[in-house]
This record gives structure tokens, sequence and C-alpha cells, in this order.
């Protein structure tokens, strides 16, 4: 895993943070949801679908943050020339997101 000292920002999704952390709250609010839901014992079926909802949220951030490092870290390393660290790294990212 990469540092923050190793990739000193502004990162790709620094013009959406406020965006991006709107999103990612709702995302916080939908788990303590379903924190609530089994709190109330909730029918394993609901919880299911709205655990399948923020697991769909919490993907859809993620190809949002994607799309941003290759529009954005990767072409600037290809401008720098060397974009392979870079590619590597998106390739890394995009064979974690199929495994999960």
């Amino acid at each position: 895993m990469t540092t923050e000292q190793e990739n000193p920002g502004p990162h790709g999704y620094s013009g959406d943070k406020a965006a991006l952390l709107s999103r990612l709250r709702r995302i916080e609010g939908q788990i303590r949801g379903l924190q609530r839901m089994v709190d109330e014992d909730t029918y394993c079926i609901d919880v299911l679908t709205q655990i399948s909802a923020a697991k769909s949220a919490l993907h859809a951030v993620a190809v949002g943050l994607l799309g941003d490092h290759l529009a954005h870290c990767v072409v600037d390393a290809a401008r720098a020339g060397d974009p392979s660290l870079k590619v590597k790294e998106a390739t890394d990212a995009i064979a974690r997101l199929v495994r999960s």
C-alpha cells in the first residue's frame, strides 16, 4: 500500500472532495441503518437488500476514484515519461475491485 508521502496531493478527486465526502457520509448512514436493522431484528432478506445497496454505493465511489486516478495520476505520469507505476497501481486497484 502506498502512503501520502509517496503520492503527495492534490489528488484527482480534490476538485470533487465535498461531493465525495457527502457520498461517503450517506454510505456511513446506510451502515448505521444496517446496524439498527440488526438491532431491531429486521427480516434477514431486508438486511441483505440494504447490504447490497451499501456495497453498490461503495462500488460507485471506488469506480469514480479509479476514473480520477486514470484521468489525473496516470495521465500526469505519462506526460512525465513513465506511467508504468501508476498503471500498475490502477491495475492492482481494478483487480481488488473485481475480487470484491
